[in-house]
């Protein structure tokens, strides 16, 4: 299927590009969430008619969504779990559960904005992407430690029990952003909040 986008979409193009995807993704993705419409000549014609308030909007949001990264460099959030003496944690750690965190530190962010290509189970520092709009993400230092006092001491040495936290780590996130399409993630994130959840049943039981 022929879509036009209506913003920047990964491995896909940007604004006004006309591309060709998959019937399934158009349906179940790009089309509902707003992202595209189909190429019809009715479609182009009112899409060009559009194209400078579309712009103007779109501009709007990104100038919020720096505001908000710019606010988000100086976030670093503790979280205190349980763990063996491996550092392997006792449940995980989701995207529900960081942006809780972000937002209680002072920024407001929601579940879907969290990029995890899977849930934190280990102890330590780990960097977090936060995609605040196609063209914006930050990432946030997310501390995993057993107590306050070992989250004080990552912090401040910047090691952890099993993991480090370095800028190849933010690097290889950002690029998972890029390259990985967004009806992936959303099936991801959808994932781990679905095994959060047994978890929590599991547990309850």
């Amino acid at each position: 299927m022929q879509v036009i986008l209506l913003e920047r979409v990964a491995r896909l193009g940007q604004m006004g590009d006309v591309v060709t995807v998959k019937d399934g993704f158009a349906r179940n993705f790009l089309l509902p969430m707003k992202k595209a419409l189909r190429a019809t000549e009715s479609n182009k014609a009112a899409f060009e008619a559009d194209r400078a308030v579309l712009e103007a909007e779109n501009l709007k949001r990104k100038s919020e969504a720096e505001k908000v990264a710019a606010e988000l460099v100086a976030v670093k959030v503790a979280m205190i779990r349980a763990a063996g003496e491996s550092g392997q944690l006792y449940g995980s750690v989701t995207s529900r559960d960081i942006a809780e965190a972000v937002s209680e530190a002072g920024v407001k962010i929601a579940r879907s904005q969290v990029v995890l290509d899977r849930a934190i189970k280990t102890l330590g520092l780990h960097g977090v992407v936060v995609q605040l709009h196609p063209e914006v993400s930050e990432t946030v230092v997310v501390n995993i430690a057993r107590s306050a006092d070992e989250a004080a001491t990552q912090f401040e040495t910047g090691s952890a029990v099993m993991s480090s936290f370095d800028e190849e780590q933010i690097a290889a996130e950002n690029e998972f952003v890029e390259e990985v399409p967004e009806d992936v993630l959303e099936e991801i994130t959808e994932d781990q909040d679905e095994a959060s959840t047994e978890e929590e049943k599991t547990e309850e039981a």
